[in-house]
């Protein structure tokens, strides 16, 4: 064909894209490794530096074969084509790079992989289709279409049943017309099944799905936040308590993912008296925190801190615990705030938390524990810190979202 060109990837970039350097410029080959040669073509639309992958032909010899059929066509997996050592090294060398680009000098332990059984929450999409064939899957790699699936072999066993419900309910509720999105979560009581984008529904369309979530033996259906039918609680295990999750919540990827970022935290935290957990959630951190130490929690998200306050008081064996709704990007604790404790831990969302950290900065707290999910955002946030007088004692990277880009981390800063 005589628009494809043939090139030879030098390294994978930042979002797992094998790069090529041709005429002293970057070309971006997604599903491409360190070491193919490979024939490609552009991609129309999209920027020049992009191309799209014909065909492989040499390939790295540590290239392996995807475990996923749907790989290379559904967004979910950027890398499923690489062996484990040669992924595992880039991983933390995403994390390296960011803080060396950023003048931060610190040790980078080795990667902590946090995959466990899978991921536990999936938001699958719903989507009419050519000729009206109803698609539920997800998203296309870099585009709006959606690749239907009826597997997928990433996720956590107890999400068993998750993807055949979420077709159940798309069936008679794409009639209305709308895109849908159906988050499923597995909690320890069953599958926790949330629905947005459907528009307010009528009486007949409930009793519809009320039928389907007993079908199915969800523990909760929910649209919006509103009830349609719940079982049982949906009830997850954090620590030594059980808390009753709202609807939508927000957790972490993987049950092991949790419990490693939560052994960290913890571990860096085991000399605190008096804890602040700053964007606290519904308390992966605060209610195993509170077995030792006096705590006091704050998140934007009122529901998530009325469960956890709810678990922390029903749990017999913790310190106190107090949880506070507070919009930390718009009012961050201020350092007089913060004078009463001694630790505090922040886990904010991609954003970062810029506000907040340069509160803490001016603050005189001795122990600050960052937990991150964005890279570059925790290098400025951890610039703040660093500029303020705080020594980084380290950082170890933990990889819950095996097979992507994304990486968590948790770091200990001290003054």
């Amino acid at each position: 064909m005589a628009d494809t060109e043939r090139l030879v990837i030098d390294h994978v970039g930042h979002h797992g894209d094998g790069v090529a350097m041709a005429g002293g410029s970057r070309i971006y080959v997604p599903y491409t490794i360190s070491g193919d040669t490979v024939d490609v073509a552009p991609v129309p639309g999209h920027h020049p530096d992009r191309r799209r992958l014909i065909r492989v032909e040499a390939a790295s010899p540590a290239r392996i074969a995807p475990f996923c059929p749907h790989f290379g066509v559904c967004g979910g997996c950027a890398i499923q084509h690489w062996n484990a050592e040669a992924y595992r090294a880039w991983k933390r060398e995403l994390v390296v790079t960011t803080l060396a680009q950023a003048g931060i000098d610190c040790e980078v332990s080795a990667l902590v992989d946090a995959h466990g059984l899978g991921r536990r929450r999936i938001t699958l999409h719903a989507r009419m289709g050519t000729h009206d064939v109803l698609k539920v899957g997800f998203a296309a790699a870099n585009s709006h279409d959606i690749v239907p699936i009826d597997r997928c072999p990433i996720l956590d066993p107890h999400l068993d049943g998750a993807i055949e419900t979420a077709w159940a309910i798309a069936e008679p509720l794409i009639a209305m017309g709308k895109p849908l999105d159906i988050q499923v979560t597995a909690t320890d009581s069953g599958l926790d099944v949330d629905v947005r984008g459907s528009g307010p529904l009528s009486t007949a369309m409930i009793t519809k799905l009320s039928r389907i979530a007993e079908q199915h033996r969800l523990a909760r259906l929910t649209r919006h936040g509103e009830l349609v039918l719940m079982r049982t609680p949906p009830v997850v295990s954090m620590g030594s308590a059980h808390v009753a999750l709202p609807p939508g919540s927000f957790l972490q990827a993987t049950v092991e993912g949790e419990q490693q970022l939560a052994a960290l935290v913890s571990e860096h935290c085991k000399r605190g008296k008096y804890i602040a957990d700053l964007f606290c959630g519904v308390g992966p951190f605060a209610l195993r925190l509170a077995a030792k130490s006096r705590v006091a929690a704050f998140d934007s998200d009122a529901g998530a801190v009325a469960a956890l306050q709810k678990a922390a008081t029903s749990t017999s064996g913790l310190k106190p615990v107090k949880a506070e709704a507070r919009d930390l990007f718009r009012r961050p604790l201020m350092p007089q705030e913060l004078r009463d404790y001694d630790t505090v831990v922040f886990d904010p969302p991609r954003q970062g938390a810029q506000a907040q950290a340069t509160q803490l900065a001016a603050s005189k707290i001795p122990v600050v524990v960052a937990v991150s999910c964005n890279v570059v955002t925790f290098a400025r946030d951890a610039r703040s810190l660093i500029d303020g007088g705080y020594k980084i004692e380290g950082v170890t990277p933990v990889d819950q979202f095996r097979h992507t880009p994304h990486v968590e981390l948790v770091a200990r800063f001290s003054r």
